[in-house]
């Protein structure tokens, strides 16, 4: 029997923490669906070597611990101790007591639990762990969200750098193909000093380009729990092919948005709220308690661990507070108005889900209907480029007017790849917006 009451209390305990939530459950497959091996790199470096996502670890353990913390009271303690006792008496008293004993009592106390009131406490404690679990998730999204936003942007500024090299190149050749002409009287000073101002324009874009992908890289870095001193070491993949195979859905279910991890953080602590206002509730009525002591001693004669040389007491009562200033019936009203800002809040928090969820949509279709007119824009200015190479080799326009036209097409390319940077990081706030289930 007693075997089996040991056995129920170990699993009970065990049982506290059986809610304990999958990380994988965020789809991280989603990612996959981006056909580039080197985003999965630095998305499961991050989830391994993220410190951010490591201290949030620790912070569950600490609620976790919590639980079994206030389930303890719940169970009767038990405690022993060692005493030497020394004492003198008068000469006239005669007794066979000795001057000199050891007493070794053992105490035990337990509270029972007939109104519930620490088994309230417990799932209390229950509802703090499981929204801190909560709040781990909305960690791992928000990160994978951001690296995947990150590794976007890198990957389009090594596109728009490759054009602006290009952009680069053909202005300092305008200029110079100009500056002969001013050597020979064709064009003014300020024809080719308007040459020249596009020239190092387009130096200073190349340089602020370089300037906020090194940012970038080192922020992925970062991000990935790697030192931002290896960014040169670090290796991406091309935005051409960069590309979602996946479907993005028009409408996302409610029980979905419902389920973000913001969203059930929200209800488990208006859960909590509403177990403390029963809690302070029981406060009102009596604490029922039951003490047992055995001390054995050598004070007398008689076998150490004997009945003769020990001491028992039970004690079982209930006490009740008389008053307290008003100290229960404030506390109560306190938990109840928590409870209340709760509510509220948990219902902000749900209009602000379903919010963020159709903004999201919102801009990815409008993103989508910006880059097909993007496309075709540069669909018309590619044929135009095709037409003015035939003028130029026909030598019905000049080289530095082809070079011209040229930039025209790869300045249309940059804003096609801009146009398609911000579609693609539109998904991820999509997953972040849904809770990673997308």
């Amino acid at each position: 029997m007693v075997r089996k009451i040991l056995l129920f209390f170990i699993l009970f305990v065990f049982s506290q923490v059986t809610f304990a939530q999958d990380i994988n459950d965020l789809d991280i497959n989603f990612f996959s669906k981006f056909n580039d091996n080197f985003l999965l790199y630095y998305i499961n470096s991050a989830l391994k070597n993220n410190h951010e996502l490591k201290k949030t670890k620790y912070v569950v353990e600490q609620y976790r611990q919590q639980i079994k913390y206030a389930f303890s009271k719940e169970l009767p303690s038990l405690s022993a101790g060692a005493n030497y006792l020394g004492f003198h008496t008068p000469e006239f008293y005669n007794s066979d007591v000795s001057r000199n004993a050891f007493v070794l009592p053992f105490s035990a106390s337990y509270e029972p639990d007939f109104l519930l009131k620490n088994r309230d406490k417990t799932k209390s404690s229950r509802m703090d762990y499981k929204t801190e679990l909560f709040n781990q998730k909305s960690v791992y999204i928000a990160l994978l969200t951001d690296l995947a936003s990150v590794y976007t942007n890198i990957l389009q500024y090594d596109s728009l750098i490759a054009n602006q090299i290009k952009i680069l190149e053909n202005n300092e050749k305008i200029f110079f193909y100009n500056k002969k002409k001013f050597d020979c009287g064709i064009i003014t000073l300020n024809n080719l000093n308007n040459y020249k101002k596009k020239y190092e324009d387009s130096k200073k874009d190349y340089s602020n380009l370089k300037g906020e992908q090194e940012i970038l890289k080192m922020e992925l870095a970062v991000l990935s729990g790697i030192s931002p001193a290896v960014t040169d070491d670090l290796k991406y993949g091309n935005f051409k092919d960069f590309e979602y195979s996946g479907i993005i859905p028009e409408q996302i279910p409610s029980d979905i948005i419902f389920s973000r991890p913001d969203v059930m953080a929200a209800e488990a602590k208006l859960k909590k709220a509403k177990i403390d206002v029963r809690v302070a509730r029981k406060e009102f009525f009596p604490k029922f308690s039951i003490l047992g002591i055995l001390a054995f001693d050598t004070l007398f004669a008689g076998n150490f661990f004997s009945w003769e040389s020990s001491l028992a007491l039970l004690l079982a009562g209930a006490t009740q507070d008389i008053f307290q200033g008003g100290r229960k019936i404030a506390n109560l009203k306190i938990v109840k108005a928590k409870y209340e800002e709760l509510f509220e809040n948990y219902k902000q928090v749900d209009l602000n889900a379903i919010k963020e969820v159709n903004t999201a949509l919102c801009l990815i279709k409008f993103n989508i209907k910006v880059e097909q007119n993007v496309s075709k824009k540069l669909t018309y200015q590619i044929n135009n480029y095709v037409n003015d190479v035939r003028k130029y080799k026909r030598g019905v326009i000049s080289k530095s007017e082809i070079l011209e036209k040229e930039n025209e097409e790869l300045l249309v390319q940059n804003e096609y790849i801009r146009a398609k940077a911000e579609r693609l990081i539109n998904y991820f706030t999509l997953y972040k917006a849904v809770g990673g289930r997308l």
